[in-house]
């Protein structure tokens, strides 16, 4: 005796639903960020090869406004948009993040 199941739903399955980096309606901005390389260049698009916009550098504050992730050849980087003496994207490696910007000024001076 053989039985067979079959079923006419057609649905698709649904995708998890994944929360951005940073959730846009709880503030204006994200937090602030210290740089912590020697210099780094601001870049005008969050990839390696885009134009530079100008840079900041070792101790610089800087105001981030969005965090994302780069997908790329199967490797993901976190990048960040920031504003400050130039605004663009740094790599997330280059920069700490923190909450408010008394924190980000007391790191800054501990860099320099």
């Amino acid at each position: 005796m053989t039985v067979l199941f079959c079923s006419c739903d057609s649905r698709r399955e649904e995708s998890p639903v994944i929360p951005p980096v940073n959730y846009p309606l709880s503030r204006l901005s994200v937090g602030y960020g210290v740089v912590t390389a020697s210099y780094i260049h601001v870049l005008a698009e969050p990839k390696s090869d885009a134009a530079s916009m100008g840079y900041v550098r070792r101790g610089s504050i800087v105001e981030i406004m969005e965090r994302r992730q780069v997908h790329r050849n199967g490797d993901s980087e976190p990048w960040v948009l920031i504003e400050g003496s130039y605004n663009g994207w740094l790599q997330e490696a280059n920069i700490q993040i923190y909450d408010n910007e008394s924190q980000a000024k007391t790191a800054a001076e501990n860099l320099r």
